[in-house]
């Protein structure tokens, strides 16, 4: 026991030796190139308004508060493939964080085992068995990390792990906008179908009508052609638009993993867009580094870092330690007796003296490989800003476009109405009527695309600012669980 005691006290001071600072050296994150504020705007006018919340602050459920949308994102979130692959990849992470954390740490083994040998005797000249027993406890190839190399791959392994996190939060939020996106467009298709039908409804009637006067002869037959040529292009649209929409319904089931709902219709355009709240960009400076992405791209480069000092720690000598405690006999019934007792303890010294710059070689590949993660890194930044002043730009805009669109819509509804009674009264030919009518279907169905522009916009403004994900929502701090 006093053996063991002692080998446990050496085992205690080689561990206080190994906790020493790792080489890596001191992280600074790099500044933002990017500007102090959003395009357009000025550097001092102020980032938040009264009464409109930052997207990083609202909750998906509240953002989306239509129940239909509600209940296809949480079907996504559920059973999307994507997202079940990046919720692997943070527990293969996790796992490869703590294989690398217990390097720091011997690796404590217990043995028991029994040899037997048979021998002639020299003094007798007979043969004889002899046995030995003997029971362990101990480690082998335990590395000494005076110069921080374990510790330095543990952080790595470390920040790789939290890294796998961020791609995750990122890969949630994306999956939400592209549900709500594919939800949207859906029901924009939807109300295209109902726009075709109700004007091959309505040209069905005109052309009935038109035919009637041409056998009356009131109308000529240039005239029930025309008509004609209207019925069957909506007809067209009819069948177009019916096969989008199937095409939607498919889009909807990739996103959500499972079949959509047979009793789920889309909302309106006009619904869906009161029902997402309106945002403030906030400063870009802190915006875009609490998007996951920009996190992501930053855990990499912490890992880069800690690499370096890895590296760095390969041109100091490398001390590895062997030792066990136990007991031996060459019988069963002796073996826990008093005497017995028996220990080891191996030290290894490496020293590294030549090794065709192979060493150097590895801290400049390092070295470099963490210059690439920084220029990665303000890529992603410059990215996630363009993101956001892409959506700003057409935030400006849109309102006026879509105003601009309904009053045109409703314009062309009053000369198509017009054209119709002056071609009944005899005044105009139904040439006339025809390019009202036609006017007025392009209007219509450029009113709702710019509706679904503006709506996609906010989903995309929620998305690019970094809404869509709460912690609430996420896994245990990772730090937390790493530890």
């Amino acid at each position: 026991m006093c053996t063991l005691s002692k080998v446990s006290v050496a085992v205690f001071c080689m561990l206080l030796l190994g906790g020493c600072a790792t080489l890596a050296p001191d992280y600074q994150r790099p500044v933002a190139p990017v500007p102090d504020s959003w395009p357009d705007e000025s550097a001092d006018a102020p980032q938040t308004e009264q009464g409109v919340m930052a997207a990083t602050d609202i909750d998906w459920r509240v953002y989306f508060s239509d129940a239909s949308l509600q209940r296809l994102i949480m079907l996504a979130l559920a059973n999307n493939r994507d997202l079940r692959v990046a919720a692997l990849n943070i527990e293969k992470a996790r796992a490869q964080y703590r294989i690398q954390r217990a390097d720091l740490l011997p690796s404590v083994e217990a043995s028991a085992g029994r040899s037997a040998s048979r021998a002639l005797s020299t003094q007798s000249g007979a043969l004889y068995t002899s046995s030995q027993y003997d029971v362990d406890l101990g480690f082998s190839s335990w590395e000494l990390d005076l110069f921080g190399r374990v510790r330095s791959l543990k952080d790595q392994a470390l920040e790789q792990y939290l890294a796998s996190e961020q791609a995750t939060r990122s890969t949630h939020i994306s999956l939400i906008a592209e549900v709500a996106t594919a939800y949207l467009t859906w029901s924009a298709d939807a109300q295209r179908l109902r726009l075709a039908q109700e004007t091959l409804s309505s040209q069905d009637e005109s052309y009935a009508l038109t035919q009637r006067s041409f056998d009356v002869g009131v109308a000529s037959e240039l005239d029930m052609r025309q008509a004609q040529t209207s019925v069957d292009a909506a007809r067209v649209d009819v069948a177009v638009y019916t096969a989008q929409v199937a095409q939607d319904r498919n889009a909807l089931t990739l996103l959500l993993g499972t079949s959509v709902p047979g009793d789920l219709l889309p909302a309106t355009l006009d619904m869906l867009h009161t029902a997402m709240p309106e945002l403030t960009p906030g400063i870009p400076g802190e915006v875009l580094l609490r998007r996951p992405d920009v996190r992501e791209s930053e855990h990499s480069l912490r890992a880069a870092n800690a690499n370096i000092g890895a590296a760095r720690a390969a041109f100091f000598p490398s001390i590895t330690l062997t030792a066990s405690a136990g007991t031996a006999s060459d019988s069963l019934s002796g073996l826990f007796a008093s005497g017995s007792g028996t220990w080891s303890f191996l030290p290894q010294v490496t020293l590294p003296i030549f090794n065709a710059g192979s060493n150097r070689a590895h801290l400049r590949v390092a070295e470099v490989e963490r210059d690439m993660l920084v220029a990665q890194y303000e890529k992603s930044i410059q990215t996630a800003f363009r993101e956001v002043a892409d959506a700003l730009a057409l935030r400006s805009n849109i309102d006026n476009q879509l105003a601009a669109q309904r009053s045109l819509t409703d314009a062309t509804a009053v000369t198509y109405q017009l054209s119709e009674v002056r071609y009944r009264g005899g005044i105009d030919s139904y040439l006339n009527v025809l390019d009202a009518q036609r006017a007025l279907y392009s209007a219509q169905k450029n009113l709702i695309a710019t509706q679904l522009s503006r709506s996609t916009n906010l989903v995309t403004l929620y998305k690019v600012l970094g809404g869509g994900w709460q912690e609430a929502d996420s896994a245990p701090d990772a730090i937390a669980v790493a530890r």
